[in-house]
């Protein structure tokens, strides 16, 4: 790939194919996948009904300008709303798009209708996306260095410290940003009833919660969105990844109250919610609502963590499994990095984070039997690593 930026590490397999979660690559070699896309094709590989979907709108039309009206927007901002919280959808083409788009919203408002702000807390080990912005707002120094100077109007506090948190609001403040669950930081659930009570907190002191729901959203926790668990509601969220199941497409859905601020012109995007891509997450979104998709992730989601809790008995160097529905992470108390490369001559695609967290986001449609043959795969291989 002598032509292509080389911003991955790349493993050394070419995949070509997908079904269910399994994936198979050029010279026909088949890998159980736990990794999904990173927590993306949410319904499996190749979905049928997803891909009939796709190839039914591309005999139709690929694209169409938002300059004209999309028919299947208001069918997919609709179930959106109906699923979530009562919401106007704005769609983009990515998770970074998405938190993006939030981003403008917040400062829209804030200039237009609050007495705060518009700065934005955000949160230690947080990944919010790689443009400036988003940069900015994440928790990580580590993805910002090289790229400054970054845009203003962000301040990061310990996530989980609700006292930190307090301290850190002044009237420059509009908004609080949160994941549900953090996926790049290492899969970190934060306390019980913290959201709850940042939400309160917001309405207090009358700031706008954004949830970032681009990794836990689309069933990944066992609910639909994640801040499901808490049973609060956000006023604004985005989505990304499993959206579309494979297919790029993000939004931002937020009240009725705070969308408006975006008028004609404030805010735009060239592909955002085209036919594809709006094919792509109608089909997803009906499957995933039909067929109860969230619940089945909560129940396997619960025996594969228990499994691998069993697991950690015979594994001294495994110092924590964290998990929520099918977003688990087995913190270890060395680097594991190698682990992903390793894993494939084992038939297994794995995904490490901050060096010491094995995150594990398989599809939600793996059945127990591929729960049962991951858990046997991982074993050998932190024995191998002597974890």
């Amino acid at each position: 790939m002598k032509h292509v930026m080389n911003t991955y590490s790349r493993l050394p397999v070419t995949l070509v194919r997908g079904s269910g979660c399994r994936v198979w690559d050029e010279k026909g070699g088949s890998y159980l996948d736990m990794v999904a896309g990173i927590a993306v094709c949410n319904l499996g590989h190749a979905h049928p009904r997803v891909a009939e979907a796709l190839k039914e709108q591309a005999d139709k039309m690929f694209h169409c300008s938002n300059l004209y009206r999309i028919p299947l927007q208001d069918d997919v901002a609709r179930m959106i709303s109906e699923n979530s919280f009562e919401s106007r959808v704005f769609f983009c083409n990515s998770g970074a798009e998405a938190n993006e788009g939030a981003i403008k919203l917040v400062r829209r408002y804030c200039h237009e209708h609050s007495r705060k702000g518009p700065g934005i807390i955000t949160f230690t080990g947080s990944f919010h996306g790689r443009t400036l912005a988003t940069l900015s707002a994440t928790g990580q120094e580590k993805v910002k260095k090289g790229f400054a100077p970054l845009p203003e109007g962000f301040k990061t506090v310990e996530f989980g410290d609700m006292d930190a948190l307090r301290g850190a609001v002044d009237d420059s403040i509009g908004a609080i940003m949160i994941e549900p669950v953090q996926g790049e930081g290492g899969v970190r659930i934060p306390p019980k009833g913290y959201l709850k009570n940042i939400r309160e907190f917001c309405d207090e002191h009358g700031l706008l919660l954004v949830l970032d729901e681009v990794q836990t959203g689309m069933g990944r926790t066992g609910e639909l969105f994640g801040y499901l668990h808490e049973g609060i509601q956000p006023d604004i969220m985005t989505l990304a990844k499993g959206l579309g199941n494979g297919f790029p497409v993000g939004a931002v859905a937020a009240r009725p109250d705070v969308a408006e601020v975006f008028g004609p012109g404030s805010h735009a995007s060239t592909f955002g919610g085209n036919p594809l891509a709006m094919a792509a997450a109608s089909a997803t979104l009906t499957i995933m609502i039909e067929q109860d998709i969230p619940g089945m992730c909560r129940e396997t989601g619960a025996y594969l963590t228990q499994g691998l809790k069993e697991m950690m008995s015979l594994h001294s160097g495994i110092r924590e499994i964290r998990s929520r529905g099918l977003m688990i992470g087995i913190q270890c108390d060395t680097d594991i990095s190698s682990i992903p490369r390793d894993a494939l001559e084992k038939g297994i695609l794995l995904n490490v984070v901050q060096g010491s967290v094995l995150r594990l986001v398989p599809p939600l449609i793996i059945t127990r039997r591929e729960c049962d043959e991951a858990v046997e795969k991982i074993d050998k291989l932190l024995k191998e690593k002597g974890v």
